[in-house]
């Protein structure tokens, strides 16, 4: 199994900040560290360069008085020396001629009040390069950690002893800057983060907006308000958007070509099942009357399948819209001339012109003329069409005043194939069958319902396309 840094389905751009986020953090972090480190040696070094000055003017004040006695003159500089406990000392031991300590304490600064400096022994060797002196880690009496330089002095004269001279500071002293270097680099590194970050977010909205260009495009196609994807792409995207719009122009051509056939297909069938169905009507023998009834229903098969294929190929085209007011409003007149001498009132409730149906308007007249047609030959007076829209999908919705339905499985019956609850009345079974698959096709749906008015209401619901 692969593993894979990100979840699925995590967006692009999520993907991009929260890689950039962590690079961003793991090179800040690592850089800040760093920073940190070079600082801390820096203040370090300085605090040394300190001591070695103090211990400088220390060898400088240290002589012997009259009485053939160490004496330290008053060394001028840092007041710290003066304060007890300030953490800045000063030591003078005397040795012996073997190097080990005589007298610890021969001298010591103020600041060291009654406390001495616990050296060791004998002092590490010079590091090279650092004019005679030792650098050696302390503790005071309190257990402070102290840093300290130490170098051995002989004085000129002949009798003067051999003495070691100590400067010490607490490394506390290192902590104040420290702390305050280490907020202020805090600070401007996330300073630094918030504007790549924010930098990145820009970069990624600018980069990423022919994305959300194409994709709304893309929906335009799907919802019909475009044949095409249209607009200036970058470089990258742009072969895409050529090669999509040329396999969409292919497969309009493949549909429309499909169609043609279709329906070359069906005249080819129709004409020579006419001429059976006429010569047939001549005679009115059995054999006659065998080819009567096998031509119509090879008429009503081809019908049936013909509406099927054109339903089929018009759902996987793409660039469908088909408004519904205006057809509507001709399927109703068309209706009540067909009725005209029942003097029936076909109506129209709730269309208007942002409505939509996402297919083709032969199939929208396929299925609203067999609903309003069946509504026609059992309704007393009126016949009402009302269209809602419901989310994604336009409900049209025929109610008539005739005898209606009462029983549910009935109801459920009359989408069957030839199935025709009254044979006293013209038809051939297959317009509720035809309107079900048509729908379906579709991804829609048709259900039987009692209506308001007293007969049938007949649910129809498709999808619609969005408004442009």
């Amino acid at each position: 199994m692969k593993w894979h840094p990100f979840p699925a389905s995590l967006s692009l751009r999520s993907r991009l900040l929260l890689g950039t986020l962590v690079w961003i953090t793991l090179a800040l972090a690592l850089a800040g560290w760093g920073l940190r480190n070079l600082f801390h040696e820096h203040v370090d070094q300085q605090l040394q360069d300190q001591l070695v000055r103090q211990l400088d003017q220390l060898s400088a004040s240290v002589n012997l008085d009259t009485r053939r006695r160490v004496d330290v003159a008053p060394m001028a500089g840092d007041a710290r020396l003066e304060r007890p406990l300030s953490g800045l000392y000063w030591q003078v031991d005397a040795l012996t001629e073997d190097g080990s300590v005589e007298h610890s304490g021969l001298a010591r600064s103020r600041s060291l009040w009654d406390q001495d400096l616990q050296l060791p022994a004998t002092l590490p060797a010079p590091t090279q390069g650092r004019r005679g002196y030792s650098v050696l880690e302390l503790h005071d009496s309190q257990g402070n950690a102290l840093t300290a330089v130490s170098r051995p002095l002989q004085l000129p004269e002949a009798d003067a002893p051999r003495l070691r001279l100590t400067v010490a500071a607490d490394q506390a002293l290192l902590a104040e800057p420290l702390q305050r270097f280490t907020t202020m680099l805090l600070v401007a590194l996330g300073l630094l983060a918030g504007g790549l970050l924010l930098a990145v977010a820009v970069q990624l909205h600018l980069a990423l907006h022919p994305l959300r260009l194409l994709r709304r495009q893309l929906a335009a196609v799907r919802t019909g308000q475009a044949a095409q994807l249209q607009g200036q792409f970058p470089n990258e995207l742009q072969p895409l958007v050529s090669e999509f719009n040329h396999v969409l122009t292919a497969n309009a051509d493949i549909v429309q070509r499909a169609r043609t056939q279709a329906g070359n297909l069906a005249h080819a069938v129709h004409t020579p099942l006419n001429v059976l169905g006429n010569a047939a009507a001549q005679e009115h023998s059995p054999l006659a009357q065998l080819v009567r009834e096998q031509v119509a229903t090879a008429t009503r098969q081809v019908d049936y399948h013909l509406a099927r294929a054109r339903a089929a190929t018009g759902v996987r085209a793409t660039g469908l819209r088909t408004p519904v007011q205006a057809p509507l409003q001709a399927l109703l007149r068309t209706m009540e001339r067909l009725h005209a001498g029942r003097q029936l009132q076909f109506s129209l409730h709730g269309a208007n012109a942002e409505m939509a149906f996402r297919g083709e308007e032969q199939d929208l007249f396929e299925m609203l003329g067999n609903l309003l047609d069946n509504a026609g030959k059992w309704a007393a007076s009126q016949v009402r069409l009302e269209v809602q829209r419901e989310g994604d999908s336009l409900c049209f919705t025929v109610d008539d005043n005739g005898p209606g339905i009462a029983d549910d499985a009935q109801r459920q019956r009359i989408f069957e194939r030839g199935e025709r609850l009254d044979e006293q009345r013209p038809g051939t079974g297959l317009g509720l069958d035809i309107v079900r698959e048509l729908a379906h096709t579709y991804g829609g749906s048709i259900e039987a319902l009692p209506s308001p008015l007293g007969g049938l209401r007949m649910r129809l619901c498709l999808p619609a396309a969005t408004q442009e």
